[in-house]
């Protein structure tokens, strides 16, 4: 049994966004996984970091957020909304991300989340990165939906690539750069404009890929090879 934590966030509760996060839910708790839930829209998430996030500071004069994350998560002074998540986050093997793309990217209600919710110290920091991250061992998963049809992306499309372009920023920078074996994701095109038999075999597609997350391929991250000890690269000789 697995433990599994969904993040979403979509505006709109009856969204076909929001049914894929509740679909996620109900398919992971049939295979028999332990399943935790956050909607961030229906929790009134606040996405803005604050010094008020951090009950008790380690410097009262000036605001170092990722000093004062260690501090907080070292004295457990964090504040009620992201010792939730925080908990829910450490507690689970897996992380499902569920929300739709906006303007190339995350709702900012994501981004927030991630802000105040990926602790410095607890889950990266100095030398802790990519596989030696503090979710090193976990998987993340990412299930995006997106008004664009599936062929405007791609190396030869309108908008170039996807997964590898313009969600690198989550992907790798923010998932893989915790340590998280970020699997392939998913994308559910056209969404808004799509007709409803187009929208059910992208629900067959979704509930496949959730039902299936053990044999879903990672995608390549950042290794440690070919890298001296402050991630210099290392001559070519010395990195054969």
């Amino acid at each position: 049994m697995a433990k599994i934590h969904v993040v979403h966030a979509h505006p709109e509760p009856r969204s076909f966004c929001t049914f894929m996060a509740h679909e996620a839910v109900r398919v992971l708790k049939l295979r028999g996984d332990d399943v935790t839930f956050s909607d961030l829209y229906a929790l009134d998430f606040d996405p803005v970091v604050r010094a008020s996030d951090f009950d008790k500071r380690a410097n009262e004069d000036y605001l170092v957020y990722a000093l004062e994350q260690r501090h907080a998560f070292e004295q457990d002074s964090l504040a009620p909304d992201i010792r939730r998540e925080v908990q829910a986050l450490l507690a689970s093997d897996t992380l499902v991300m569920v929300f739709p793309l906006y303007w190339f990217s995350v709702p900012a209600l994501i981004k927030g989340w991630i802000d105040r919710c990926f602790l410095s110290g607890a889950m990266y920091g100095g030398k802790r990165i990519y596989g030696r991250g503090g979710m090193a061992g976990k998987r993340a998963v990412v299930g995006v939906s997106l008004g664009a049809r599936e062929h405007m992306f791609g190396a030869h499309g309108i908008h170039g690539e996807l997964a590898g372009g313009m969600l690198r920023h989550l992907l790798q920078g923010t998932l893989g750069y915790v340590g998280y074996d970020v699997l392939e994701p998913f994308f559910a095109w056209h969404i808004p404009y799509c007709s409803a038999d187009q929208r059910e075999d992208t629900l067959i597609r979704w509930r496949e890929y959730v039902a299936n997350l053990d044999a879903r391929p990672a995608m390549p991250m950042p290794r440690f090879e070919g890298y001296d000890d402050v991630f210099r690269p290392l001559p070519r000789s010395a990195s054969r």
